[in-house]
Parts: C-alpha cells; sequence; structure tokens
C-alpha cells in the first residue's frame, strides 16, 4: 500500500500544480495586478476564483483534484506504515 500511496501523492502534486500554474496564468491574463496579487499575497488567489468563476473556476477545480489525490495517498501510506 506504501507504493500506491506514493504514487497518488506524486501524481496528485503534480496535477495541483499544474492547475495552480494555469490558475496563475488566468490572473496574469486578467490584469497583472491580479497575477502579482495571487502570486504574493496570501488568499488573493481565492478571491479571484470566487470574483472570476468563469475563467478560473477549471483550473482552481484540477488543483483541488490533486490534492485530494496526495490526501487519499497520504492516508494510504499511513495506513501501510
Amino acid at each position: 500500500m506504501g507504493t500506491i500511496g506514493m504514487l497518488l501523492m506524486v501524481v496528485g502534486y503534480i496535477i495541483s500544480l499544474v492547475g495552480g500554474i494555469w490558475l496563475l496564468v488566468k490572473a496574469f491574463q486578467e490584469s497583472v495586478l491580479w497575477g502579482l496579487g495571487c502570486l504574493f499575497v496570501p488568499f488573493v488567489s481565492l478571491i479571484f476564483v470566487i470574483m472570476h468563476w468563469p475563467k478560473a473556476g477549471k483550473p482552481f477545480l484540477i488543483s483541488l483534484g490533486g490534492m485530494v489525490l496526495v490526501f487519499i495517498g497520504i492516508a494510504l501510506g499511513a495506513g501501510g506504515a
């Protein structure tokens, strides 16, 4: 189970990273200030997602799905230890 957990964690991190970068690109496409805010100020990304859901919803959900895989991988890895 530990190997499957580790594999899920790695895949989840990659998916979450892709979603996060995609969300950052969408923020910069909206405005340089949105992009810089999302990059450097905590919780601005969440505000951006709420205010621009039609543009930012898909990257946010992909990133969230990746984090779900990470947590499942952690649970499987901890169960195997």
